[in-house]
């Protein structure tokens, strides 16, 4: 591959800005996973999150 990890990091960054609104810290704080799950479809089997489970998640990030 002749291309450096850089001129494809620039890429990605210029498109998250674009397509996202992302300002350039948001895209280098964000993990390759979190950046690609943005773009991934939603897997129609995956459970939903009921109101125990959110509320449950809202406690914990109060007190976290």
């Amino acid at each position: 591959m002749s291309e450096r990890f850089g001129d494809h990091a620039r890429r990605l960054a210029g498109a998250a800005s674009r397509l996202l609104g992302w300002p350039p810290h948001w895209f280098w704080r964000a993990t390759p996973s979190e950046f690609a799950a943005i773009f991934e479809t939603p897997d129609e089997q995956a459970p939903g999150m009921d109101r125990a489970q959110l509320n449950s998640l809202l406690e914990q990030e109060r007190n976290g």
